[in-house]
């Protein structure tokens, strides 16, 4: 078990998209993709309460974000990548059909998931956790 977090700074926000239920937002601490579930930490008191267990195999994939709001106005086309940052360029759809287009250096289909690089740094993520086996599809661009 580990010793829950003191301050708001030692968490990241995240939205968790489920694959069979609504993105719920919280925080996390000391997320890992070693084990087989995440603790979600709600929004408005997260040092306060517990939170609830998050199995990965429910999950399309974890959204760590600037903020919870977002900005519903910008409109990224997703075929564009930027200059590479981390890694190689990659694609993965999703089994709803959302396409996330970015960035990685850590893909390997034998794990639970990896961590890619939007593909638009003007977005509201910063990094996203996708469950390998809860994607349609993944390519290298």
């Amino acid at each position: 078990m580990t010793t829950p977090a003191k301050t708001l700074t030692e968490l990241n926000k995240v939205v968790v998209a489920f694959l069979n239920r609504p993105r719920q937002k919280g925080y996390v601490y000391n997320f890992s993709s070693l084990r087989d579930s995440f603790h979600l930490l709600p929004p408005d008191n997260p040092l306060q309460q517990q939170g609830t267990e998050v199995e990965f195999k429910e999950v399309k994939a974890v959204f760590f974000v600037r903020d919870f709001v977002g900005n519903h106005e910008h409109k990224p086309n997703p075929l564009v990548v930027e200059p590479l940052k981390h890694g190689r360029k990659i694609k993965v759809t999703c089994a709803d059909s959302e396409i996330l287009v970015g960035t990685t250096e850590a893909y390997n289909p034998q794990k639970l998931g990896f961590f890619m690089f939007p593909a638009d740094s003007e977005c509201n993520n910063l990094r996203i956790f996708v469950v390998n086996k809860n994607a349609k599809g993944v390519r290298f661009l």
